[in-house]
């Protein structure tokens, strides 16, 4: 449980764990690349399904709330930033970097369901909101900049 709680132990770093956790799920948003719209959806619903779970439970063996050293959150938001993204160092790198303003800034209401959900689902909650709001900012800079 711990090994995935923290992104093989990338939550284990004792600085910037959140951004060692999104590194973490880069070859994952590979893999998702792969798949077909529908399929991606559902790879990122069972995942994000998952990661509620290991966090709850990884709450447990912390004896904390949201500790730092749970990074699957931080996966499973940068894998909905990176979703129906062309795959490529520019969109990986500003992904990346949008993911983690919006995870580390949480523009309202991310904080709201930070504070608000109980257990695994306010762990990941804000992740996937975060993701929503970075994949959506992604694809106004690639359109307004890029095409």
């Amino acid at each position: 449980m711990v090994v995935l709680a923290t992104g093989f132990y990338a939550g284990c770093i004792p600085f910037a764990s959140g951004t060692f956790g999104t590194v973490a799920a880069v070859p994952l948003c590979y893999l998702l690349t792969m798949l077909g719209p529908l399929e991606g959806a559902l790879f990122i619903a069972v995942f994000t399904g998952f990661a509620v779970w290991v966090s709850g439970e990884a709450e447990k063996i912390f004896d904390k709330k949201d500790s730092g050293l749970i990074v699957i959150d931080e996966m499973a938001g940068f894998l909905v930033t990176m979703f129906l993204i062309p795959w490529n160092v520019k969109t990986l790198v500003t992904g990346f970097l949008l993911f983690r303003f919006m995870d580390i800034a949480k523009p309202f209401p991310i904080r709201r369901l930070e504070s608000t959900l109980p257990g695994g689902w306010g762990v990941v909650g804000d992740d996937i909101l975060a993701g929503i709001y970075a994949n959506a900012v992604l694809r106004v800079v690639m359109k307004l900049f890029w095409s």
